[in-house]
């Protein structure tokens, strides 16, 4: 590479980065992109990404990081994923999302897999997550986990691994919808001759899942409402942003009430019955009468008129040990259980510590792995051995034979790494990625992208917003023209569903594929969104930060950044 190449700093020759090959080469993926920023020079490219930066601070798309509001971070380079490499991905995020609509309904009627030998009957007994009120309940058309986030990682091999499943609330797909927005503006000319799937039919897919959740009802078309805990939630950007594009009502728990074993939602017309809420708020929080009384952000009554099958919330309740990082550890079994199939995205190897002879062994090696709660979540609790000091790996050892069903062991996952802008120009940054599937019944559709999160600080292998990191765009290939159909069976290969982002076009809509009929308003607009806004680490507690009372404390809004 030349001397003053914009990537000069990012040419490492390290084997696992995802742009750059071993020997400095740019790799074939991103070549076409790897030009086109090189084109733009040092001082056109920085400009632009601060312009980028500005865009997001004036939406009042900001978080908070050691007490100071910031832009939330979207790096300039975007993450690029090769169409075949893709439909691999999306094939085993549907496969895995399929396995978990199984486990769960299992777990809440039968129990098969713990009668056959395939799950212990003490990863039930022993979980938080089980909800006795849900045993025996099935959705109208069978669908617990309609939105799902599979985070995943990709090792120093360029394998993509499942490092964990998020099937309550999962959040995030704002940022990857306002990304690309930001980007399209910002750098049109990126997208010229390149084939990038278009990420802006989510909220019309999403609208069409949770409809199709709904019970069936004569001649009418079904009331679907976002459930937010309020404006003063961390993740409101998305549940205002989810609400407007889908078109229908942004609703919090005073807004709604139950009658008869059925939820209405109050207008100025009178009530008007919903059928399908997509719930924003932890289980905990959900219904006073069955979980927390203190709860001012769940509407007594929900959980009778779920039951009653009147309405459906959207993840259903209980979905809690989906997420369990010990459930997760059988979620190899689980799949050739129920799908008669070998994985197609391996786990990261795991040990539980549940296990005598595991816990022993990670005792051993406490210093060469990453250790972290079941029930962890931003990153919380997490240690990584190499970087713990001898007495933090001693308080993790009694931590850990105290109560060795709460903890897993893995090794330390060498991340692969993405040239990212930092002070000095681009340099190798660790990073993940969160793919987001929506599960009508018929059908599981995974966006083409997903939210690749930065690691910002060298070094850092934790890519979670609260521990200083970012986002970018992610930018999966279309096929080209005349390849052919790859070979997934969870997703077509018809030009409609490889439609190309093109921001240039006098009709481009980065939210397109709304719902056809917008003759009726919503009865109550989303409040704008002014204010700063504490962006939600996946696995950060969601509350609204202005209540010092009980009734706010610990309402997830998703299955925050683990």
């Amino acid at each position: 590479m030349h001397a003053n190449s914009l990537f000069q700093r990012a040419e490492t020759g390290s084997t696992g980065d995802e742009m750059f090959a071993p020997d400095g080469s740019v790799r074939p993926t991103y070549a076409a992109l790897h030009d086109a920023l090189s084109g733009l020079g040092h001082e056109e490219f920085r400009a632009r990404s601060e312009s980028l930066a500005r865009s997001y601070l004036d939406q009042g798309i900001t978080f908070d990081y050691a007490g100071e509001e910031r832009p939330f971070p979207v790096d300039a380079i975007p993450r690029v994923i090769a169409a075949e490499e893709w439909s691999r991905v999306s094939r085993g995020i549907a496969q895995r999302v399929r396995a978990l609509e199984c486990f769960l309904d299992d777990l809440y009627t039968e129990q098969s897999a713990v009668t056959d030998g395939v799950i212990p009957a003490e990863l039930i007994s022993s979980s938080t997550y089980i909800v006795d009120e849900m045993r025996g309940y099935r959705p109208p058309n069978g669908v617990r986990i309609h939105i799902s986030g599979i985070d995943l990682v990709r090792d120093g091999d360029g394998e993509f691994r499942v490092l964990e499943d998020n099937v309550r609330t999962p959040s995030g797909v704002s940022y990857v919808l306002s990304n690309r927005r930001a980007m399209a503006q910002t750098f049109p000319e990126l997208f010229g001759d390149r084939p990038v799937r278009r990420v802006g039919e989510y909220p019309g897919r999403l609208l069409a899942a949770l409809q199709a959740a709904a019970a069936e009802i004569a001649d009418e078309d079904p009331t679907v409402v976002v459930l937010t805990p309020g404006r003063y939630n961390s993740a409101y950007f998305e549940h205002s942003l989810l609400a407007r594009t889908m078109g229908v009502d942004l609703v919090e728990a005073g807004d709604l009430v139950e009658r008869n074993e059925r939820i209405y939602m109050r207008t100025t017309a009178g009530l008007r019955r919903v059928d399908v809420i997509y719930k924003r708020t932890d289980d905990d929080f959900i219904d006073p009468e069955v979980f927390r009384p203190d709860s001012m952000l769940g509407v007594p009554g929900l959980v009778r008129a779920v039951l009653a099958g009147n309405v459906v919330l959207a993840n259903a309740i209980g979905n809690g040990i989906g997420d369990d990082k010990l459930t997760y550890t059988y979620m190899p079994d689980l799949i050739r259980y129920y799908m008669n199939e070998e994985p197609a995205l391996p786990n990261v190897d795991t040990w539980r510590l549940e296990e005598p002879d595991s816990l022993t062994e990670v005792l051993d090696r406490l210093d060469e792995l990453v250790v972290k709660p079941v029930d962890g979540s931003g990153g919380k609790g997490i240690v990584i051995g190499p970087s713990a000091s001898r007495r933090e790996l001693d308080g993790l050892r009694d931590r850990l034979l105290a109560d060795p069903r709460g903890w897993i062991a893995q090794p330390v996952v060498q991340l692969s790494t993405i040239p990212t802008l930092v002070e000095s120009g681009p340099e190798p940054r660790h990073a993940d990625l969160r793919p987001f599937a929506l599960n009508s019944g018929d059908d599981i559709w995974v966006l083409p992208g997903g939210l690749t999160r930065v690691a910002l600080p060298e070094g850092e292998m934790i890519v979670n917003s609260s521990r200083g990191g970012g986002s970018k765009d992610t930018w999966v290939l279309a096929r080209p023209a005349g390849s052919g159909p790859a070979a997934a069976p969870a997703e077509t290969s018809g030009t409609e569903d490889e439609r190309i982002e093109d921001p240039l076009d006098d009709d481009y809509d980065e939210f397109d594929d709304l719902p056809e009929d917008h003759s009726e308003e919503p009865t109550r607009e989303p409040d704008p969104v002014t204010a700063a806004i504490r962006i939600l680490d996946d696995q950060d507690v969601d509350v609204p930060e202005t209540h010092d009372t009980a009734t706010t404390k610990g309402a997830d809004d998703a299955q925050p950044d683990r």
